[in-house]
Order: structure tokens, then C-alpha cells, then sequence
């Protein structure tokens, strides 16, 4: 009976926190130059990759208590960083950024992941 009763409750926890990764999404992301007055100043689809820096930002939406999201940066299949990001809110907005080399031309996206780690929003761009 006491396993039984164990299993439910491990099932309940399961239902309740896979309910609430579903709420959490990204309304608004973007690739960007820079981030002025908590807003992307453009959006980037390709960009010279000789520039320096981009940043990656992103508006979440249906957070019911403080959790995070993570950003993922991917140069083609590699991870090249990795930048936890707090969630305050039911509506926040948040950003990474990303330092790159002249070399580092091409396919690169930026994953954006939810607190259990499930991808909630990929945001593609290139570099020439």
C-alpha cells in the first residue's frame, strides 16, 4: 500500500511540474546588436562575422512563480556557451550575449531551454 501510495505521489509531482514547463514560452526573441531600455535595437538574420559580439534576446511569458531559462549558443552541431538566465516574472524579458571570431562564419543558432531543460524556442542566424 505504501508503494502504491509513493507512486501516485511521484506521478502527481510529475503531472504538476510538466504542466507548468508547458506554460512557460518565449513571445518574443531576437538576434541583436545591442539591447537598449530592455529591447533588441534590431534583429539579425545574417551578420558579418567579423563584428565582434550579438546578443540574444528573448520575452517570456507565463512563468507562475521565479524559475530560469537557459540560452544554448550552437556554431553549427557545437556548443559554444552556455548562460543560465533568471525568470522573475509572468512577463520577462532577459538577454545573453556572445563574443565571436572572424573564423567562426557560418550556421549558428541560439536554443533557449526552460528550467527542466526542455527547448522552449530555437532562434537561427548566420554569420558571413
Amino acid at each position: 500500500m505504501l508503494k502504491k501510495m509513493f507512486i501516485v505521489f511521484v506521478l502527481a509531482m510529475l503531472s504538476i511540474s510538466v504542466g507548468y514547463a508547458a506554460e512557460l514560452r518565449v513571445t518574443e526573441e531576437a538576434i541583436t546588436s545591442a539591447v537598449e531600455n530592455q529591447m533588441p535595437v534590431d534583429r539579425i538574420e545574417t551578420y558579418r562575422a567579423d563584428y565582434g559580439k550579438l546578443y540574444c534576446f528573448t520575452r517570456i511569458a507565463g512563468a507562475q512563480e521565479d524559475t530560469e531559462i537557459t540560452h544554448v549558443w550552437y556554431y553549427q552541431d557545437d556548443e559554444m556557451a552556455r548562460v543560465t538566465l533568471p525568470i522573475r516574472s509572468s512577463d520577462w524579458r532577459t538577454y545573453s550575449s556572445k563574443r565571436f571570431l572572424p573564423q567562426w562564419a557560418g550556421d549558428w543558432k541560439v536554443v533557449v531551454l526552460d528550467a527542466g531543460l526542455n527547448e522552449i524556442a530555437t532562434i537561427p542566424f548566420r554569420l558571413e
